[in-house]
């Protein structure tokens, strides 16, 4: 009786629903608590791997302390770069030298959040350790896979030539977006302190000495690389047939002061042409810094500025991100540029396609439930259960503290189709009614009635099939909660704008219909002789 009234307050309710959307937060994919701790640890540039191996054991020292000796199972540390190219290029760590060290956690069944562990330790290694960075990675397959293959979510990229600009420019940003409450773990992937010893070549007197420069370095590196480098040498082995390579390099004791690296001979690659002459003849050397690690994308030289987020969702540090790079964009250099990657670029482009996607399905809906009901009122109808559907997965997360992802998205989708199969039912029996001389409201009460159990059985069924998912338990139940939750909440509200809703507005838009022409040809034609 009150139709009109109560379709108001409805839509109002679902239109106002849409202002918990900024307060759900928005993930890419939920974080999966899986027991794994993967702590990175970078000492100074150039620091000596023994040196690493003795602070690794103070910082596993002081790991022990922080976790309970029940729930910590142990502790593996991987210290320096591996040997082997292969092992490196599948590594995600941003490893610079032997000052650089990964310490795997492994926590017990039964123990504390993960995140709480990583917070007290990030506190306290900081505190005792100063002059030494500290930084966790993503331990788990899931997190590693959505990364993409980097050690953070988040990935700002400056590139261009001028790489001293670039680089006062990354310090300067790494330090202000510390002030963004959930940003942790912020670092410059290539620092610039690591030691170096630079050889200036006095070209001229090398050229009196019938040298070049490329003698020199080759002289310098045949000492101190050996000559696997410049001058590979094979040695062939007559009785098997396998060659192997020989490298010579002169001892490491030999050379370890700036004097006997001055008395390093330098000839030509030429045997026998010209005389050979001591490096301190021809260079002189003195102490400098640079990077231990030179980057680039796409050729371009670029900067990393690496950050993790803990303690809130990803979309909303990345709300307060954007404004800064936007502002840092214009104090770069000409030719310089900043962009964003990372999981954050790829939740951006997820969302957007699922939105659209969304979207799209409504619409091929309603097109195909046109053609079907040969109405363009009917299909109309049927799709006003939607927005109570929508309403509902809001409602569903916000109700359960659950951010907005991927997987919630798609328990969206899920819920949406089956409000729509539920509506669909309804409307084509109340269809059935109104052409059989029932009126509009007389029609959409015996539609609800009648279709009543079909569509909370449905419904049912299918919450209470989700809840167990919607609990989370059980080891990674933590991936696909949001899409039990969306579920859940979506078909709840959905069954009572099926119910309560969509007849009301059949009511308010459907007039009698008067009986098509096949129909009433087919109740008027006298029976067949015999029947």
């Amino acid at each position: 009786q009150r139709r009109r009234s109560f379709i108001f307050l409805f839509l109002i309710f679902c239109a106002g629903s849409g202002a918990l959307i900024p307060f759900l937060g928005r993930d890419f994919f939920p974080r999966v608590d899986t027991g794994q701790i993967k702590l990175h640890l970078r000492a100074r540039s150039g620091t000596r791997i023994e040196e690493t191996a003795q602070l690794v054991e103070k910082v596993e020292t002081a790991i022990k302390q922080a976790i309970p000796e029940h729930e910590l199972g142990g502790i593996l540390d991987n210290i320096g770069i591996p040997n082997s190219g292969i092992s490196l290029s599948y590594s995600n760590n941003g490893l610079l030298g032997t000052g650089d060290a990964d310490i795997l956690i492994s926590l017990t069944k039964k123990h504390s959040p993960t995140e709480y562990y990583e917070k007290v330790l990030r506190q306290k290694l900081t505190r005792e350790f100063p002059g030494t960075l500290f930084y966790f990675l993503p331990a788990d397959i899931v997190s590693q896979t959505l990364n993409f293959g980097l050690p953070a979510p988040f990935d700002i990229q400056i590139l261009g030539r001028d790489q001293v600009a670039n680089r006062a420019i990354a310090a300067k940003l790494a330090a202000r977006i510390q002030s963004i409450p959930g940003i942790v773990d912020i670092r410059v992937q290539q620092p610039s302190d690591l030691p170096k010893i630079q050889v200036d070549v006095d070209r001229e007197r090398a050229a009196l000495m019938n040298l070049s420069e490329r003698d020199v370095a080759n002289a310098v590196l045949l000492s101190l690389s050996g000559s696997g480098q410049v001058q590979p040498i094979y040695w062939l082995n007559p009785k098997i047939g396998v060659q192997y390579l020989i490298n010579f390099r002169a001892p490491e004791n030999s050379i370890d002061s700036f004097n006997a690296l001055n008395e390093v001979p330098v000839t030509r690659n030429t045997p026998g042409t010209g005389d050979g002459q001591l490096l301190s003849n021809l260079a002189t050397l003195h102490r400098t810094q640079g990077p231990p690690l030179v980057s680039h994308y796409n050729i371009m030289p670029v900067i990393n500025v690496f950050a993790g987020v803990d303690g809130r969702d990803l979309g909303g540090v990345l709300s307060e991100l954007q404004p800064i790079l936007n502002s840092f964009r214009k104090e770069l250099p000409r030719g310089s540029f900043i962009e964003l990657r990372g999981q954050a670029e790829t939740m951006q482009a997820s969302f957007t396609s699922l939105g659209l996607g969304l979207c799209a399905a409504i619409l091929l809906i309603y097109l195909l439930l046109v053609v079907n009901f040969q109405s363009w009122l009917d299909p109309f109808i049927i799709v006003m259960a939607l927005p109570g559907a929508a309403a509902g997965v809001l409602w569903g997360l916000h109700l359960t503290q659950t951010t907005l992802s991927v997987p919630a998205l798609m328990g969206a989708i899920m819920s949406l189709g089956v409000a729509t199969a539920n509506s669909v039912l309804v409307v084509t029996f109340a269809r059935e009614s109104l052409s059989a001389g029932m009126s509009p409201i007389m029609a959409s009460i015996e539609a609800a009635t009648t279709r009543l159990r079909a569509v909370i059985m449905t419904a049912s069924a299918m919450i209470i099939g989700m809840v167990p998912m919607a609990l989370g338990l059980g080891e990674g139940g933590e991936q696909n909660a949001p899409l039990a939750r969306a579920v859940i909440g979506g078909l709840f509200m959905a069954t009572i704008a099926t119910l309560f809703f969509v007849p009301a507005v059949f009511a308010l838009l459907s007039k009698k219909r008067e009986p098509s022409f096949h129909q009433a040809a087919l109740s008027t034609a006298e029976p067949a002789p015999g029947l």
